[in-house]
């Protein structure tokens, strides 16, 4: 089976504990969500077929000992999870962003899962897989972006009802021009949420150029 590759590039890690990292970033292609907010539309179609193999030796000539496989939704592709496991073999730290629609369950316990829940204004809210939460372990991510108000409130009642923050880190980041940072900031503050206020760092440094 081959993968669907959009590109290969080497950045900054730009979200979740990682930020600030020399990261080499594998976009796979395609995604079967369509979140309102979402700024890498241009992974849904199109793309190069490409081996693990292939992929292990391009990833292999940047200097970094991080990867991330993103997209899309790269579990949307089978040959992800052979992916996966290849990349850890090789000896990378290893870390999945991915959008909490799909199956958790099969990627090697190795790889860090940076898994999305997806709140209301994103128009996918319906498509959060909940029985992911029964996978997820310390090592793990829970990111939500948040585009409203009415976002945040879903995101307390979510980390307060379900106790995500006893799981595994949770991190909240504003959806880039619908809600302002700091009104975010200062909502967790007011709540006391034990959670991870996040920004991008790639688009502070680099805007939204692709490959960054």
């Amino acid at each position: 089976m081959a993968l669907r590759l959009t590109e290969i590039f080497f950045s900054l890690q730009g979200e979740a504990s990682r930020a600030g990292l020399p990261t080499v970033f594998v976009r796979l292609t395609g995604c079967p969500l369509r979140c309102t907010w979402c700024d890498t539309t241009y992974s849904f179609t199109g793309g190069q077929p490409s081996s693990v193999e292939a992929v292990l030796a391009e990833v292999a000539r940047y200097p970094a000992r991080q990867v991330c496989v993103t997209g899309g939704e790269p579990l949307a592709q089978k040959e992800c999870l052979a992916l996966l496991t290849a990349l850890c073999d090789a000896g990378y730290d290893v870390s999945l962003e991915t959008s909490g629609a799909l199956d958790i369950a099969g990627v090697d316990p190795r790889v860090s899962r940076i898994m999305d829940l997806k709140a209301p204004d994103s128009g996918e809210c319906a498509r959060n897989r909940w029985e992911n939460l029964d996978c997820l372990t310390p090592r793990d991510e829970i990111k939500i972006v948040v585009a409203s108000r009415a976002d945040y409130e879903w995101a307390r009642e979510q980390i307060r009802a379900r106790q995500l923050d006893r799981l595994c880190p949770v991190l909240l980041s504003p959806a880039q021009g619908l809600v302002e940072p700091r009104a975010l900031a200062e909502w967790i503050l007011e709540d006391g949420l034990n959670v991870r206020f996040q920004l991008q760092l790639h688009k502070i440094l680099w805007s939204n150029m692709q490959g960054k």
